[in-house]
């Protein structure tokens, strides 16, 4: 008889990896969210302090607005201004964003939200992005996110 023992598989797209746990026959994979697992990845540049003003008018959010209130902003549209910290072009037809704007905390992950956009940035710019909050999006293989922003335009 032959055992067969979980193991850890990580894949990596760009800007979308995950840890996938493989189970054993007949359980579930586990999902983690992976906005979490991007955060401390060295790939994002380290900017220090980063202080943005916070976006005006209607539906304007700070970073850290945005995920502690995510429950409530689903399926929402939400303007939010902060610097791209990390941005990988051309996953799943998308370019991914970082945004930090100085809000929230590192330690609870509330000072980092991940925008997908058909426009282009680079590390360093301040964007304005306007999308749609979705929140607990599970797009396969393991790839799961507690909240996006998604499909924004940049200014």
């Amino acid at each position: 008889m032959k055992t067969i023992l979980p193991y850890l598989l990580t894949l990596s797209i760009g800007a979308a990896a995950t840890v996938l746990a493989v189970p054993s026959a007949g359980q579930a994979p586990a999902k983690r969210d992976m906005s979490d697992l991007h955060s401390g990845m060295s790939s994002a540049t380290d900017f220090g302090d980063v202080k943005v003003a916070k976006a005006s008018g209607p539906n304007a959010h700070t970073v850290a607005e945005i995920m502690n209130n995510k429950g409530e902003l689903k399926d929402k549209p939400v303007v939010v201004r902060g610097k791209v910290v990390k941005y990988t072009p051309g996953v799943m037809g998308k370019n991914w964003l970082h945004l930090q704007d100085g809000s929230g905390s590192a330690k609870d992950g509330t000072n980092d939200i991940v925008v997908t956009t058909l426009d282009e940035a680079k590390k360093g710019d301040v964007v304005l992005a306007k999308g749609v909050v979705r929140i607990d999006r599970d797009l396969g293989s393991g790839y799961f996110y507690k909240v996006l922003v998604e499909d924004a335009k940049l200014q």
